[in-house]
């Protein structure tokens, strides 16, 4: 399978038209950003990390049923995945109180959160991807009320698989991002990464930072983080 053209440049990765019009080749980049891309740097093999641990992370899903767009792994920077038309959204899954949420509602960090906490926030670098309502998406038709529901359903079940998977490994699965986009039949699948770069990891025991918090808060050794998620991962 070869790169024809290249679709999209991100932040994190590059997509490439294929000679097969049904599938994409995912380029992952060392480039690190954060603060909608105002904070930014890079770092040799962060790439080829979130490459194999998004890789990981969609084989364990797809062997549980979650639909996702990953094909196979080309090689440590490149992943085969299904062309789809990304659904605008992004879903955020809150298990611990961090972040944003701490910032947004004065909650103090580290409070459990039972139930999840299920967030939507519109794809829209320019607007900083501003958090919306069901009602939002309604209105603006962001989504149809059927694609909420199957997202909203997929993204709790993701969370169920890979909390009990990384628990077993000494990681608490704090909170997450998620994409989706819908095939030519409109069927809804899992898309875009799930790796150091999208959630956010605790050591079990130290509460120490296994994820991107660690470049945005300046605590330095950011690969080696990485490095840790896909060595636990893989055993």
């Amino acid at each position: 399978m070869n790169k024809i053209k290249l679709i999209y440049e991100g932040k994190a990765k590059k997509v490439y038209e294929t000679d097969d019009p049904t599938l994409a080749i995912f380029e992952y980049k060392d480039s690190l950003t954060a603060f909608n891309a105002k904070k930014k740097d890079s770092l040799q093999g962060k790439g080829r990390l979130t490459n194999l641990i998004s890789a990981t992370f969609f084989e364990l899903l797809q062997s549980k049923n979650i639909p996702t767009h990953f094909v196979k792994l080309l090689d440590d920077n490149h992943q085969l995945v299904k062309k789809l038309k990304i659904i605008p959204l992004e879903v955020v899954v809150r298990n611990v109180s961090t972040g944003s949420l701490c910032k947004r509602l004065g909650v103090r960090e580290g409070l459990n959160l039972d139930p999840p906490l299920v967030e939507f926030y519109l794809k829209n670098d320019e607007l900083g991807d501003p958090l919306v309502t069901e009602d939002h998406i309604r209105a603006f038709s962001f989504a149809s009320k059927a694609q909420v529901e199957r997202m909203k359903q997929l993204s709790i079940k993701v969370n169920e698989i890979l909390s009990e998977f990384l628990l077993e490994r000494g990681i608490k699965l704090v909170d997450f991002k998620l994409e989706f986009g819908t095939d030519d039949d409109g069927n809804v699948y899992l898309a875009d990464e799930i790796s150091p770069d999208t959630c956010r990891f605790w050591d079990l025991s130290s509460s120490e930072r296994l994820d991107k918090d660690r470049f945005r808060k300046d605590l330095g050794n950011v690969l080696e983080a990485y490095e840790e998620i896909w060595r636990r991962i893989r055993e």
